[in-house]
């Protein structure tokens, strides 16, 4: 490699940052993601051979008119107003599929079509919430959330028994509050926690969770690979640092050390540790030793995604991150959503190798 080529932009180190987000900025923040800002019902394109993608569009855009309620009196809307009627039936809706069938884009759609002025409307993953109650404590997220219209939970899994007490004693507050729900998951509401913990200990609690949502299907298959060619194979570390210098605001990590990094910031801050970040180039790919580090690295994964930023790397194949045990355990479905969105950001980087 000639020093020329090394001297065309000097990359950046995620391991070199340690980003600390005020508890403000997160609530400013549920908004959805920058790949999704444009999403909207019709630009949805449900599979013609899976007739459960059409529907969930039409319950979806139903569940976001009901949500506008009638001109109250000096022709402001009620959805200003605090304390609604309290809800006599389930309060929200819950899009159950597998990975890569569109659930997002339709949740992000739901929040745009939602008639309520964006700070009357809350969206994040169900780490972001979790994140949020840590950073602001119970009480607060209870006052700052129960004002809105609308609480869009993305990806809502259930990892431990605390987090179940959690959140089933949260979304109880905002309902009886009236801020409708919605969320998307790889689970069936009255399924969550299973594999991961003993949920039967927990069943009050995860059915109090499924008594606020109306389960939709959406089936079908991933459609980030949907007629696509396959993702492009490992680059060799050359080429890796070659792409990561060629492009400006790209960063540059060996794989384990950026896991080592990981552990030592908290994933409510995987969002700003990209921020800014033009393309991630990781040399040394290998598989992920433990499930801590795996489920790191989901979050990971999932914050590059939204930010539609490019991945570059040598070592094993993305297909293989995750030993057999982990892929057959109780996170597989978050496993495989990784993998799959992965591989879509080794599509995207094509570009920025030099074969």
């Amino acid at each position: 490699m000639s020093t020329s080529a090394l001297t065309e932009a000097v990359p950046l180190s995620l391991c070199a940052r340690e980003p600390h987000v005020p508890a403000d900025r997160l609530v400013a923040e549920m908004v959805p993601p920058p790949r999704f800002d444009g999403v909207r019902f019709d630009t949805y394109i449900p599979d013609p051979n899976q007739p459960s993608q059409a529907e969930a569009v039409r319950v979806l855009a139903e569940f976001a008119a009901g949500l506008g309620g009638e001109p109250a009196a000096g022709g402001r809307r009620r959805w200003f107003a605090r304390k609604p009627a309290a809800p006599t039936g389930p309060r929200g809706v819950y899009l159950d599929g597998g990975y890569g069938v569109g659930k997002t884009h339709l949740l992000a759609s739901l929040w745009h079509a939602t008639p309520a002025e964006p700070e009357l409307k809350a969206f994040g993953t169900f780490v972001e919430l979790t994140n949020l109650v840590g950073a602001l404590g119970f009480q607060q997220t209870v006052r700052t959330l129960s004002g809105h219209r609308l609480l869009c939970i993305d990806e809502f899994e259930l990892d431990d028994p605390g987090d179940t007490v959690l959140v089933s004693t949260l979304l109880g507050k905002l309902v009886e509050a009236g801020v409708a729900l919605a969320a998307t998951s790889n689970t069936l509401p009255g399924k969550l926690g299973e594999g991961r913990f003993a949920a039967a200990d927990f069943l009050r609690e995860i059915q109090g969770l499924s008594a606020h949502f109306r389960p939709q299907r959406i089936d079908g298959e991933d459609y980030r690979h949907r007629g696509l060619p396959e993702a492009p194979a490992p680059y060799a570390d050359e080429q890796v640092t070659r792409a990561a210098h060629a492009t400006p605001g790209a960063s540059l990590d060996r794989f384990p050390d950026l896991l080592d990094h990981l552990a030592r910031v908290h994933p409510s801050r995987y969002g700003a540790l990209t921020e800014d970040v033009a393309a991630v180039c990781l040399t040394g790919v290998t598989a992920v030793p433990d499930q801590s580090t795996a489920l790191r690295l989901v979050v990971l994964a999932d914050r590059l995604y939204d930010r539609e930023i490019p991945v570059v790397a040598s070592g094993l194949p993305f297909d293989r991150l995750f030993g057999e045990e982990m892929l057959n355990g109780g996170y597989r479905k978050k496993y495989f959503r990784a993998i799959s969105r992965l591989t879509a950001l080794a599509r995207d980087a094509k570009g920025l190798v030099a074969q």
